[in-house]
């Protein structure tokens, strides 16, 4: 991982779980990002969550995707 790029997370079921009903929505309504892209930590497969964390100045967002 470089150190620009922004940390990739993988998400437990459960964390899942709790994520789409913070927000009301279905899986299939999260962003994709393709399981071929660099970012994606190793073991990760179609279907799997990752959370994103990018920092800007002094917060950091978070971001969630779907690997497709």
């Amino acid at each position: 991982m470089h150190i620009l790029q922004p940390k990739h997370t993988k998400l437990k079921p459960q964390e899942v779980k709790d994520l789409l009903e913070k927000f009301n929505i279905s899986i299939s309504q999260l962003p994709k990002i393709k399981s071929t892209d660099v970012c994606v930590p190793e073991g990760s497969v179609r279907g799997d969550v990752l959370k994103i964390d990018r920092k800007e100045e002094d917060k950091t967002y978070n971001y969630f995707r779907v690997v497709a």
